[in-house]
């Protein structure tokens, strides 16, 4: 297997973890407008960087962030090291650090070998909007507004894992740049720091690749930062938990996520696993993926909607095909199977027709 696909549901409750842009006195959340109603969401961006920020409290060094560029609401913009070698939210997430055009310098750049979708709210929802007034110790109060809402936001996630720590080299026609690392820099940062990466050939393209143990390192890493995921905008006013309260995750061959249509939502309840649609796609899809599909599925939420599940896949689970748990308790174990080698496997590309 060469992929962890995935889907994850936020349960939001009286929340606003992912503002807008705000409208005089008011801080708006952001929402799409879906056949005339409201769907509250999280962008991919902000939820990536609790992501980074969750590496880093697991012991990470981020790569330094430079802002470079002109006056706010000009041409501007922020770089990173861009050293995917030395930093692995670098390699994880990938970057851009365009060159000065004054300098002819080129421009470095690596697409991100993890993927996230926006989470989106399952269902409709009705804004709320929350009126304050700032009275204490002033003549004239100071009026300000906030919006927030209650919802289970979902979005599919899929993890490169054989990109994991192989940065392809470019050739004379730019072939590779989308991963682009100088072999030069990489074998030289390497050594430096006794990584002892080598070169390869990878998807047909010239690469240089971390050692084994690294990359398990930095998959185990994302994961465990998963499990303790928090963050978001107004934590003082409406703090809430991040921890994912559903999580669906299957090793896969291709570069495709069969667990798209696998969650919707129950009217007036919320999300809710459909264990009819998972065994379509695990049917359709047999001889593409590795069971078990790993499912963590917190406590008290929705009870009910597991029951139906569990009714639903009981041979599944029987056989083991199938396995529920805890999220924080399925992304660790996971993150440690890792670590311990059982999956070396998945950290190079499946080699088609080979059975």
């Amino acid at each position: 297997m060469a992929y962890l696909a995935g889907k994850m549901v936020l349960a939001v409750e009286a929340g606003a973890p992912n503002n807008g842009k705000g409208e005089d006195t008011k801080a708006r959340v952001k929402y799409a407008r879906i056949r005339g109603q409201s769907y509250p969401y999280v962008s991919a961006q902000a939820a990536r960087r609790w992501i980074r920020d969750g590496m880093v409290e697991l012991g990470s060094v981020p790569s330094p962030v430079t802002r470079v560029g002109k006056a706010q609401g000009k041409a501007q913009k922020a770089n990173t090291e861009a050293d995917p070698v030395r930093y692995a939210d670098d390699d994880l997430f990938g970057y851009m650090r365009a060159g000065a055009k004054k300098d002819d310098a080129a421009t470095t750049l690596r697409d991100s070998p993890f993927m996230l979708g926006t989470l989106l709210s399952v269902e409709p929802v009705r804004v709320t909007e929350d009126f304050g007034v700032m009275s204490r110790g002033v003549i004239e109060p100071v009026l300000h507004g906030h919006e927030f809402y209650t919802a289970d936001l979902a979005a599919p996630f899929l993890l490169d894992v054989p990109r994991i720590g192989t940065f392809t080299v470019p050739s004379t026609e730019g072939v590779g740049r989308p991963n682009y690392l100088s072999q030069e820099a990489a074998l030289a940062v390497a050594e430096a720091a006794a990584a002892g990466a080598t070169p390869i050939t990878f998807r047909h393209q010239s690469a240089v690749r971390l050692p084994l143990e690294e990359r398990r390192e930095r998959a185990a890493l994302l994961l465990e930062a998963l499990a303790h995921l928090s963050g978001g905008a107004k934590q003082a006013l409406h703090y809430g938990d991040r921890v994912p309260a559903l999580l669906v995750v299957v090793p896969f061959q291709g570069g495709v996520n069969p667990l798209a249509h696998c969650i919707d939502s129950e009217r007036d309840v919320g999300a809710r696993l459909r264990g009819d649609v998972l065994r379509q796609e695990l049917s359709a899809w047999k001889g593409e993926w590795e069971p078990p599909v790993r499912i963590g599925w917190r406590p008290g939420f929705h009870d009910e909607q597991r029951l139906a599940f569990e009714k639903e896949c009981a041979e599944e689970l029987a056989a083991g095909q199938i396995v529920v748990d805890h999220p924080r308790t399925l992304l660790r174990d996971l993150a440690a199977e890792l670590r311990d080698g059982r999956h070396d496997g998945w950290f190079d590309d499946p080699t088609r027709g080979a059975a």
